[in-house]
């Protein structure tokens, strides 16, 4: 999910569940659910640091919960001794929960700080670009592949769940009447428990996308694996990927009320017949890499001068990074060289 949803959705959490959170509580809060994605200046490096970097380390239980410390202490150090005007600010009185000998609880902090993060990681988790959330116990990507990287309708969601709240206080407080409970509690709820309908909604749409994809024939062959990945325009339209025994296949499908579907609209990448050349670019440490984080990888192989070209590619969980592997392998299959780079190619 992008930066932006993130934080939005951090503070909509903060007004429903931490309602008296002190201003700068607030921005400790917003920021725990947001940094994780400082990962991805890792895209502005090379291909190499995005795969490395780009939803791994950063986007994991055990990291969400260091960040969240982090935080809780960062605000904690910056406001000591300031303990009566937030109390002030937040409008709450000095309970034993809140302040203990004069001084902020921590686990106020940090809790909230604590869930921002987990949903940030929940968000992420229902994309397709995966992340390694038990790491470092295990360096398996999740990923559930219901949402978009962009997602339009969660944004929307979000800013009504805070703006209209906030228009509505000041018809209130034009009209002289006094707002009962937190001022945007409600809205900030009921933004979420939208949310929550809608992820359970595409959950729902990507299951059907699956299931249709996997009972079809493809060029009169059983798919062997299918998946199916959100376009950001319409919960209803996805991009399906079928792998055969020879052939993987691009094929849009769509969802719901009249929905139809055309397995013979797929377009076809074929797989290479086996060779001694393709072989040796598949053992290298760079298309071992490529392959543990690509999503349906096809290979194409050129004859050139020098010997074979080996390119491997996959579908485009993030279409503003697509990632590609080349290998160049000599006549004796031997590797000249290996990289990975962005693929500036058409997008299909």
């Amino acid at each position: 999910m992008d930066p932006l949803t993130h934080a939005l959705a951090a503070y909509t959490l903060k007004r429903a569940a931490f309602p008296q959170l002190a201003r700068p509580a607030t921005v400790a809060m917003v920021i725990a659910g947001s940094i994780a994605d400082i990962d991805l200046l890792s895209a502005h490096v090379d291909a190499s640091a995005y795969i490395t970097w780009s939803r791994t380390y950063c986007h994991s239980v055990p990291a969400a919960i260091v960040i969240s410390a982090l935080a809780a202490a960062a605000f904690l150090f910056l406001h000591r001794g300031d303990v009566g005007a937030l109390l002030q600010r937040a409008g709450q009185a000095a309970a034993p929960t809140t302040v203990t000998g004069g001084r902020i609880a921590p686990l106020t902090v940090f809790v909230p700080a604590l869930a921002a993060a987990l949903l940030h990681l929940l968000l992420d988790l229902c994309q397709a670009q995966g992340i390694k959330l038990l790491w470092p116990v295990s360096n398996r990507r999740f990923a559930l592949d219901w949402l978009p990287h962009l997602d339009l309708w969660i944004l929307a969601m979000l800013l009504a769940g805070i703006l209209l709240p906030k228009l509505a206080g000041l018809v209130t407080e034009e009209i002289g009447a006094k707002a009962k409970g937190p001022r945007g509690r409600v809205g900030a709820m009921m933004a979420l428990g939208g949310i929550l309908i809608y992820i359970g909604a595409r959950g729902t749409l990507h299951s059907i996308a699956v299931a249709t994809l996997d009972s079809r024939a493809y060029h009169g062959e059983s798919p062997q694996r299918v998946g199916a990945f959100p376009q950001t325009g319409s919960p209803f339209a996805w991009d399906g990927m079928v792998e055969t025994e020879r052939a993987i296949l691009e094929v849009p499908i769509s969802v719901g009320p009249a929905a139809s579907f055309d397995p013979e609209s797929a377009h076809t990448f074929y797989k290479p017949d086996p060779s001694p050349a393709l072989n040796a670019a598949l053992d290298t440490p760079t298309a071992r890499r490529f392959l543990a984080y690509a999503r349906f990888p096809r290979a194409s192989l050129e004859k050139t001068p020098d010997g074979y070209r080996i390119r491997l590619q996959t579908y485009a969980v993030d279409p503003d990074f697509r990632i590609q592997a080349l290998i160049e392998v000599s006549p004796s299959n031997q590797i000249i060289s290996e990289s990975l780079s962005y693929d500036f190619g058409p997008q299909r």
